[in-house]
């Protein structure tokens, strides 16, 4: 779903996208929101994630490149352009070529994490990366941007190219049960990006942005 469709208000962020030269790696968030919400209601819970993250962080737009509910249904988050490079703020010290994606909910020890959830994130992961033929499953040398982070600024560590934001900050982000699961959401990915037949490697995951599950 594009920022049009849920109802982003575009005077309230900064105008001026920022963009790297490519994207090397993934940060799995959680948006620490009530999980027990309909998907036809997620437009909703994002326009207030905005204005938070806009007005109250001052981050100029949302951090998270994109958003996952437990439907499985994908939303453009920071403006710029879904297929481009876009800077985000999800992840101090490594915002930097990066993507945040952000399972709408919690996922604390003990949480389902919904498979629905689960394939949106593996498949808009394997198309993002595939963009540019990275691997789902290999790992990445980025270098801290910030001392905040869990690295002191100049250091470089080496990531899961799909990690949870906790690998690079101080944070329980993406909560237990959803960084429990990112080995699986790794390889499926992987196995996404060499089902050619049904979807092209590098092809936009058009259907899973087209809108929220109805009734639910």
């Amino acid at each position: 779903m594009s920022r049009s469709q849920w109802g982003a208000d575009e005077t309230k962020r900064d105008p001026h996208a920022h963009y790297a030269q490519g994207v090397a790696a993934i940060f799995i968030h959680h948006t620490d929101t009530p999980n027990n919400y309909r998907c036809a209601d997620v437009p909703r819970t994002l326009r207030n994630l905005y204005t938070g993250q806009t007005r109250d962080r001052n981050w100029g737009d949302l951090g998270y490149n994109f958003l996952v509910d437990k439907c499985g249904n994908i939303y453009e988050g920071r403006a710029g352009g879904t297929d481009r490079p876009v800077i985000g703020s999800h992840a101090i010290g490594f915002n930097q070529g990066t993507v945040g994606i952000a399972a709408i909910g919690t996922f604390g020890p003990g949480t389902p994490v919904p498979a629905a959830m689960e394939r949106g994130i593996a498949a808009l992961a394997a198309w993002k990366l595939g963009l540019r033929g990275v691997d789902p499953t290999s790992k990445v040398r980025l270098t801290s941007t910030n001392d905040k982070s869990r690295y002191t600024k100049g250091t470089s560590a080496t990531f899961n190219v799909i990690s949870g934001h906790r690998d690079g900050f101080a944070t329980d982000c993406p909560g237990e049960a959803l960084f429990a699961r990112l080995p699986a959401i790794r390889h499926l990915a992987a196995h996404l990006q060499g089902r050619s037949a049904q979807r092209p490697f590098g092809a936009d995951p058009a259907g899973d942005l087209a809108g929220p599950a109805s009734g639910q």
